[in-house]
């Protein structure tokens, strides 16, 4: 009965997801032709344009279901799903862009696909956030709850049950907890009762109205379990298991499959493939636009290296990406040509404890080289190392080999997150910040708390701290 409520429901929204993005076309059209055809001229006809709705629909249904949309999204938050709709209708504009340039439909106006992408995104998400709220209304009412059972009596089951009452919009009612041993004798557990053992489960799925099993229990506690979850496979019983398998793990948890077969993975780093996805989006538009704007000041200082000191005017270096992969990295060069057969004189001046070398004031810079190592010009050129994926616009900052060689178990951790042009040890102070460790940690710290909108954050406070001039001395 749950599973056809649910597939009634996603059926519905497709619908209506179809609907809007038609009455989006024909709406995008009427405007293009109303309010701009005076400084573009005039849109060719429905009939000779009409075909891209036969493009649309299944460019947008293919990345909605993709995205998984249609799905229960009871416990995600609002912003996610905001996000995860923003994402589909820039990719779905870019998809019909490139499909109309494919093809080379030049009769077709751009700004037209323009004015589609923007209204197919207020829509959907017109739609999701009345219908999101509209929902949770409901179930604040006792409405449309679903009922579960918490089989576990530990701190992970009652972590579980305050999760329950912290979100009344989820509509979820706990019936009662379940002890793994009959032996155990408890009423109450914050005020919700223990209403049997696990012995006694497969009576409760006939005498309770459940919805939902949440099996917040041991390792072996789950191992004669089979028979339960068969049961409730056989009555249509969603079942989920809190995963506590490793408690004193950093690493988050989830659920990944090859080709049907369920993979537990645990993971330090973001595993969310729209996040990332915006990430690399974030990386493209952000590099592409500077390159374009700071070209003008890109030739000043490829000029004025050549003319103040002998040498190439780009430093090729092997760093170290994402997981140890090595990649050559570009760099204005802001030191004399043989700087790196004289590191043995200047080793000893080195201010950064651990395996990285920094100092401020190094005789093997040129004088223009110091300008630009200050106001962090000789970094323009790694915006072609973000452009073809090797690097990131807000990252770790890659390290040499010989570095990573001296790195302890715990340092590798960096690694795991492609390196970026900025990140929190930049906008923290720099070369101000002398102790390793605390490089180390201000990195993990990112990555732990990674999100987009802390890459934002860093990336506006790098711009502050450029246009200060405290770059690298």
């Amino acid at each position: 009965m749950l599973k056809q409520k649910a597939k009634l429901v996603a059926t519905f929204l497709y619908l209506t997801d179809i609907t809007l993005l038609s009455l989006a076309f024909f709406l995008s059209f009427f405007i293009r032709e109303q309010y701009f055809s005076g400084t573009f001229g005039h849109i060719v006809p429905l009939q000779q344009s009409g075909w891209l709705l036969y493009v649309i629909l299944p460019v947008w249904s293919t990345l909605l279901f993709y995205f998984k949309t249609y799905e229960s999204q009871r416990t995600k938050t609002l912003v996610a799903e905001a996000l995860k709709i923003t994402g589909i209708s820039l990719i779905g504009t870019l998809i019909l862009m490139s499909f109309v340039f494919s093809f080379k439909a030049e009769y077709i106006s751009r700004l037209f696909i323009g004015i589609f992408g923007g209204i197919a995104w207020i829509m959907l998400l017109l739609e999701r956030c009345t219908l999101r709220l509209w929902a949770r209304h409901v179930r604040r009412r006792g409405f449309n709850s679903r009922n579960i059972i918490i089989i576990g009596t530990g701190r992970r089951a009652r972590e579980i049950k305050d999760l329950i009452d912290q979100h009344k919009e989820w509509g979820l009612h706990l019936i009662g907890f379940v002890t793994e041993q009959a032996e155990i004798r408890l009423k109450k557990i914050k005020d919700v009762p223990v209403i049997g053992s696990v012995e006694e489960l497969p009576q409760m799925l006939e005498e309770y109205v459940i919805d939902e099993l949440v099996f917040a229990i041991s390792r072996k506690g789950l191992e004669g379990l089979e028979e339960i979850f068969l049961q409730c496979e056989e009555q249509g019983i969603r079942t989920r298991v809190a995963v506590n398998f490793f408690p004193h793990m950093v690493a988050k948890v989830h659920l990944d499959e090859f080709q049907g077969v369920p993979l537990l993975t645990f993971t330090t780093t973001p595993h969310n493939e729209f996040l990332l996805m915006s990430k690399r989006l974030f990386d493209l538009v952000i590099s592409t636009i500077l390159m374009f704007f700071l070209l003008p000041i890109m030739g000043v200082s490829a000029l004025a290296i050549k003319l103040t000191s002998k040498g190439p005017v780009f430093f090729k270096q092997t760093r170290v990406g994402l997981n140890g992969r090595h990649f050559t990295l570009y760099k204005f060069r802001s030191m004399c040509q043989d700087a790196i057969k004289r590191k043995h004189e200047v080793v000893h001046l080195n201010e950064m404890d651990g395996p990285a070398f920094k100092m401020g004031k190094d005789p093997r810079m040129t004088p223009i080289g110091s300008f630009l190592r200050r106001m962090s010009l000789d970094e323009i050129p790694q915006l072609y190392n973000v452009l073809i994926g090797n690097m990131s616009i807000v990252g770790p900052r890659p390290p040499l080999p010989e570095e990573v060689k001296q790195y302890k178990r715990w340092h590798r951790r960096r690694l795991s997150m492609k390196p970026g042009l900025t990140c929190l040890w930049q906008v923290g102070g720099r070369n101000k910040i002398n102790d390793f460790k605390k490089w180390m940690e201000l990195d993990l710290r990112y990555i732990d708390n990674w999100s987009l909108k802390l890459d934002f954050q860093i990336f506006l406070k790098t711009i502050l701290v450029v246009i200060a001039g405290r770059g690298a001395s």
